[in-house]
């Protein structure tokens, strides 16, 4: 660690993810959006889906609107089919990442292509600042070959989908948060320090094994988030087995939040107009 990561971020709150239902009856673990953790400004709702029974799964997200805020979807394990309003279809595969910006508005589904088999990976919420809410929607769809990954000492791997580590630069780019999103994998015995911006909020959820969080080393098992408080870094540990972590940070808009099913605007009238843009057919 030198002399700029001289300060780990602790453990500010722990919390553990609460099974959920989305979609037409996909089962999940909530992460963020629940009663424990509302959100970790800007991520407004982390979901992880991770089944191997098709019952679980294969009913898939239908049509669904979205305005005012960003969907990152990924991919560890299956492959789901995109497709929306403004007719754009892609293929999501076990690695991928696709960094949807809904914007003013959009319509889309995302359904299994597989009718058996393990299906697992993450659905990441980010708001929007109030000044870009009603942007045109953006894709951003990432094969698993563009998204690099950097190997530290110890063993260490990092996936880089948005951020820098070392020389990997990750392909997401263009979003207001300036987010970080890795995707960590730490052998036994393994420790790892990486460097976060200053002002920035950050977590990190345990999606295997069992991580030790910061210099006190507070344990934070699978399915449990770790939400950093201040400092300069996130270092974290695999103290007993090999583990992986999810690492997100994202500048904080510190605006109101004015939230109604897969609408995330600034006030009430807001969401009301975004209701009827969508009944009217606006999207």
């Amino acid at each position: 660690m030198d002399g700029a990561m001289i300060r780990p971020r602790p453990v500010a709150r722990l919390a553990r993810g609460m099974p959920a239902s989305d979609g037409a009856g996909v089962k999940l673990n909530r992460v963020i959006g629940t009663p424990q953790l509302a959100d970790v400004d800007p991520f407004l709702m982390l979901d992880e889906f991770r089944s191997d029974d098709a019952a679980d799964y294969i009913a898939g997200f239908p049509d669904h609107p979205h305005r005012g805020f960003e969907t990152v979807t990924y991919m560890l394990a299956g492959r789901m089919r995109h497709g929306d309003n403004k007719g754009h279809t892609g293929r999501l595969d076990a690695g991928s990442v696709q960094w949807m910006t809904a914007g003013r508005g959009i319509v889309h589904s995302e359904m299994p292509e597989q009718e058996n088999g393990l299906m697992q990976g993450f659905q990441l919420w980010v708001n929007l600042p109030a000044k870009d809410k009603m942007v045109a929607p953006r894709y951003q769809e990432i094969p698993p070959a563009e998204i690099p990954v950097a190997a530290l000492p110890g063993g260490v791997s990092v996936k880089v989908i948005a951020g820098k580590v070392g020389d990997a630069t990750g392909p997401i780019d263009g979003i207001a948060t300036d987010p970080i999103l890795l995707d960590l994998a730490l052998p036994a015995g393994a420790r790892v320090a990486l460097p976060l911006p200053p002002g920035h909020n950050a977590f990190l959820y345990v999606f295997d094994g069992e991580a030790a969080i910061g210099e006190a080393g507070t344990r934070v098992p699978r399915g449990s988030i770790a939400v950093l408080g201040e400092g300069d870094s996130a270092l974290v540990a695999a103290p007993a087995a090999a583990t992986r972590v999810l690492l997100a940070a994202g500048r904080p808009l510190n605006e109101p939040v004015a939230r109604y099913g897969p609408f995330v605007m600034n006030t009430a009238d807001e969401i009301r107009q975004a209701l009827l843009d969508f009944q009217l057919g606006r999207f």
